[in-house]
């Protein structure tokens, strides 16, 4: 039995977890109204015996006294014959009562009703005696009441105590039987209730299997259908003989179907080439690209960030922490797994010393998905500053050396200048003269320094020049002319050595003659009495190059190999070191730019003590050169915005 029923529990168990939702929710349902309906027919039924319990409780009681009040004049004459008489009359007439015994002052029982006192008393004249209630109070007549169940059903015990003149005569005890009518109706609407229990049940059970086999079995299959579909197999199909709105269903799933499947051969080859264009306009973007996932896991990596992480191997898959650089893991650890929890992404400015010191900007960004609620990964863009940096320090350091080289010249002119305001009159015209020519030749040293500011921004502004056949003799005999007085004055000699009948070159001819003019000044203002500057050209000895070769060679002071590394620097002068004579620390820096246009760059070889020589070289003119420069201009027109 017990194996029985432990194999009933597991089919039962079995079934309520294969079951829909929409099965469980009849069952439970079912079994709400089949316990309501049964608690109210219990609920009734009860009410009923409750009722027909006090009814009889109250005609027993009543018919107790009354019968009482009849019988005990017989008893307490003696007189059982008519006791007898009257007993038997009451019993017959009555339905409802099932005995009548009386019992004496010691509760022994000398009469009944069905068996009189003969039947009272066995062959072993037992004495029998009435077990009376523990609340029964013999003179207060007062009559008990109780109730006990017997094989023929419910029996309602009456005692009522027999007094005649307040004497106690002994007890009359009255069984009465239960309201047949009610008894029957109660039975009747039991047996309605159980009948109604399993007829809920029944239909229960059998739309139950209705449902399993004519909706839930192709639901299941549509289901399963459906989750092929999701799952990228567009050839699944449901085959079932239904109509009617089922069957319609199962019609559009299989049209849907067909449709996904030709959308599928259709599109693939499209959605893979869009894919590869969006791999490739990745690859190729400047800045280096990184998508993780929420795991942190490498998803794609373009080529620039491959090289600034310096990755050589492949990580696609693998955690990025691992390969990140030190620096890099250290700062963007934390808000990683920040950013993957949902946190705004920020930027961070980070320093590599790897193979290549870099400065790198990284920007972490939180992908979201269409919603805008949940986390699909993180991307990471990483930008090369390097350049943006030093240009940062560089502007820096410009404009403090600017403002430091401005400030000396203006202290002093305007020392010189409150000097004379102040005390004019009690200086001598020698003082006067004195003090007026510092404050010019401060002046004229500021008027240098700005000039040489303003070319140097209008070098690096991207303003065009004009580029065109040059003589090369013409630069060069005038800057000696400028400076030859200065020359002779200082007692340098100052000649060139131009190779006869050189081609002209290509370039522009006032840039030139800046650049001779800076280089010349320079040899002059560090070379000693009785020294030599001398410019030479020639062309190079390398025809397939078209280029001829400008000197400027001077038996100066030198320059030291630390300050070689740094003379073309702006600000930087040789003279904060020899003491010689004062100048802006930009010539050289503009040399270099003049020369930068001119598609070349300018060298030195200096020996302290010696002299130093500046070099540079240039394209010989040739008609496919106007050309070049022309689409050169052209496109570099296009790129500075306008002003």
């Amino acid at each position: 039995m017990q194996l029985l029923f432990e194999k009933f529990r597991k089919i039962i168990i079995s079934w309520w977890a294969d079951s829909n939702i929409q099965t469980r929710l009849m069952v439970a349902a079912t079994l709400v109204v089949s316990l309501l309906m049964s608690g109210l027919t219990f609920w009734a039924v009860n009410s009923i015996q409750q009722d027909a319990r006090l009814q009889d409780n109250r005609f027993g009681r009543d018919l107790g006294l009354l019968l009482s009040a009849n019988v005990a004049p017989l008893v307490a004459d003696h007189n059982y014959g008519d006791l007898a008489k009257l007993s038997r009359e009451f019993y017959s007439r009555t339905s409802s009562i099932r005995y009548m015994i009386y019992a004496d002052e010691e509760g022994s029982i000398y009469y009944g009703i069905p068996y009189s006192e003969t039947q009272v008393n066995s062959s072993l004249t037992l004495r029998r005696l009435m077990q009376l209630p523990d609340n029964f109070l013999p003179t207060s007549g007062s009559v008990t009441v109780r109730e006990h169940s017997t094989p023929d059903g419910e029996v309602t015990d009456v005692f009522i105590p027999l007094l005649q003149e307040d004497q106690y005569l002994g007890v009359l005890a009255i069984g009465i039987n239960p309201n047949p009518a009610v008894v029957t109706s109660s039975h009747l609407t039991r047996d309605v209730t159980i009948a109604v229990f399993i007829t809920i049940w029944v239909m229960v059970i059998l739309g139950a299997v209705f449902n399993a086999l004519i909706i839930t079995n192709p639901i299941k299959e549509l289901v399963v259908g459906v989750k092929t579909i999701a799952s990228g197999n567009f050839k699944k199909r449901v085959d079932l003989p239904f109509g009617g709105e089922l069957g319609e269903l199962i019609f559009s799933f299989n049209d849907m179907a067909k449709r996904l499947e030709r959308y599928q051969e259709q599109n693939i080859e499209e959605l893979t080439a869009q894919k590869a264009k969006l791999e490739t306009l990745v690859s190729t973007i400047a800045d280096g690209a990184v998508l993780l996932d929420t795991d942190l896991a490498v998803i794609l990596a373009n080529p620039t960030a491959r090289r600034l992480f310096n990755w050589d191997s492949e990580v696609v898959g693998q955690k990025v922490l691992g390969h990140l650089p030190e620096p890099v893991q250290i700062e963007l650890t934390r808000p990683l797994y920040q950013s993957a929890a949902g946190q705004e992404g920020s930027e961070f400015r980070i320093t590599l010393t790897g193979p290549t010191p870099r400065t790198v900007r990284i920007l972490l960004t939180t992908v979201l998905d269409q919603q805008r609620d949940k986390v699909k990964g993180i991307a990471m863009t990483v930008q090369d500053i390097t350049r943006e940096v030093e240009l940062n320090e560089a502007k820096s350091q410009f404009i403090s050396n600017i403002s430091h080289e401005l400030r000396t010249p203006l202290f002093n002119i305007k020392s010189f200048i409150e000097t004379l305001h102040d005390y004019g009159e009690d200086l001598s015209i020698e003082d006067r003269q004195e003090f007026l020519d510092t404050a010019n030749r401060e002046t004229d040293r500021l008027t240098r320094l700005v000039n040489d500011v303003l070319d140097l921004s209008r070098l690096e502004s991207g303003k065009q020049y004009r580029f065109e056949a040059v003589d090369l003799l013409q630069p060069v005999e005038q800057t000696l002319r400028t400076y030859q007085l200065t020359a002779r004055d200082q007692g340098i000699e100052l000649s060139h050595k131009i190779q006869a009948n050189l081609p002209p070159i290509w370039g522009n001819y006032d840039l030139l003659l800046q650049v001779l003019t800076n280089l010349i000044g320079n040899a002059l203002k560090f070379t000693l009495k009785g020294g030599k500057v001398v410019i030479r050209a020639y062309p190079l000895a390398d025809e397939q190059l078209h280029r001829i070769r400008i000197e400027v060679a001077d038996t100066g002071i030198g320059i030291e190999p630390d300050d070689q590394a740094a003379i073309f620097d702006r600000f930087y002068r040789v003279e904060n070191r020899v003491h010689t004579l004062e100048g802006t620390g930009l010539g050289l820096s503009i040399v270099r730019n003049i020369l930068d246009k001119h598609h070349s760059s300018v060298n030195l070889v200096s020996e302290s003590g010696v002299g130093t020589t500046f070099w540079f070289d240039l394209n010989i003119y040739r008609e496919d050169l106007v050309s070049s420069a022309t689409d050169l201009s052209i496109e570099e027109s296009q790129e500075i915005p306008a002003s």
